[in-house]
């Protein structure tokens, strides 16, 4: 029997903002009538092919650079695609104490797993690990700092006595170091790191451990997605399960994060923002008006000109925003001096989303206006999406 799927298919995409903006646009495949037994290519209105991924959750993606109010069309039809370099991706470390980490050609983050926690190890937040090439550097970080032989190489040199010798190898892959791709000089520790979210009770943080499970649902070319489902807690009574889905696109500094909370009968307040560590400098901005936090980070090791990380969270509804310091005993504890944070309202069986992620002095951001202006676009991204027609 002859297929009736349609050979082709026309999207037009709209940017109904005033303002010029990169978009991951997201079409859902079920209104293309596509055929598993076929491929496709996607154009643009002059013909030239464009980069897609087709995501687990059934979507079409592809990156669009519009103009403020612009429009744009595009045909997706039978042929054979182009291959697509791999932008963002990432995995499982079971290596280094499970950590997940993932990155695109801009960023690269991380957050800590149950391997950690049995090690009681107070890790609650994502980290942040800057890079400046585009190309994927993950995955050879991890494996230079977890080389055995190299491990085991340092571990004899500092059992001789020489220690500087070790300390020069160990310099030499760490991925502490700048070996010219970037690093990681990020402070986390027991705070909610680079943006994780987390429940408010008697405006208290109710932070989140480690991941408990994790599963990997989009992993390239132009999507990373995990969903992380932590262990249960009891927040007044009910026994709570935190799930968040995360998503990174190519050429986002942001991370797209859908949170839920399984269990919860009562309408709560939910924090999100960066940690900060006012000790060393640092500015920030909590906008409630057009709905970001900000925060410029000194990094951990300032004095080795790692420059500064820039880190903030946007929102699509917002309740608040604003510094909230530690008291004395807590800074020590946590060593840090707060947080920079969005207050939201989550409700009973509904899901919250909003955005967060980190940028990097030495790639791309001069200063912490141009970081500002960037989460200040983001945020009205978010609050003006894309028009989509499928035709």
């Amino acid at each position: 029997m002859a297929s009736c799927k349609p050979s082709s298919t026309t999207i037009e995409v709209t940017n109904k903002g005033d303002f010029e903006r990169q978009e991951m646009v997201e079409v859902p495949t079920s209104d293309m009538g596509l055929d598993a037994d076929k491929t496709y290519v996607l154009q643009d209105s002059e013909g030239k092919e464009v980069e897609y991924q087709l995501t687990h959750d059934a979507r079409l993606i592809f990156l669009v650079d519009f103009g403020a109010n612009e429009s744009k069309v595009y045909t997706f039809s039978e042929g054979k695609p182009a291959d697509v370099a791999r932008i963002a991706e990432g995995k499982v470390y079971p290596n280094r104490v499970d950590d997940i980490a993932w990155e695109n050609d801009r960023i690269a983050f991380r957050a800590y797993g149950p391997a950690l926690q049995a090690n009681k190890e107070r890790a609650y937040g994502y980290d942040v690990w800057v890079k400046r090439v585009s190309e994927p550097v993950v995955d050879m970080r991890y494996a230079n700092e977890l080389n055995p032989e190299t491990t085991a190489k340092i571990a004899a040199l500092k059992a001789e006595g020489k220690t500087a010798e070790a300390e020069e190898l160990y310099h030499s892959v760490s991925y502490h170091v700048d070996h010219g791709n970037g690093l990681d000089c990020y402070k986390v520790g027991p705070t909610l790191g680079g943006g994780a979210s987390a429940l408010l009770v008697n405006d208290a943080i109710v932070y989140p451990y480690c991941y408990k499970e994790c599963k990997i649902l989009d992993n390239g070319p132009l999507r990373f997605s995990a969903k992380l489902t932590y262990c249960e807690t009891d927040i007044d009574g009910d026994k709570v399960t935190e799930v968040r889905v995360i998503t990174l696109d190519k050429g986002n500094q942001l991370n797209k994060t859908v949170v839920e909370y399984k269990g919860l009968s009562k309408e709560m307040t939910v924090v999100a923002g960066p940690v900060c560590h006012t000790e060393n400098g640092g500015e920030y901005e909590a906008n409630l008006l057009n709905g970001y936090v900000a925060y410029a980070d000194p990094t951990d090791n300032p004095d080795n000109g790692n420059g500064t990380i820039y880190v903030g969270a946007a929102f699509p509804v917002l309740d608040d925003a604003r510094l909230v310091l530690f008291d004395e005993a807590e800074a020590a504890d946590r060593g840090a001096n707060g947080h920079v944070l969005g207050y939201m309202t989550y409700k009973p069986d509904e899901k919250l989303t909003y955005y967060w992620g980190g940028g990097w002095s030495k790639w791309g951001f001069n200063s912490f206006e141009e970081w500002s202006a960037y989460m200040n676009k983001a945020a009205k991204r978010v609050k003006t999406p894309i028009s989509i027609c499928v035709d």
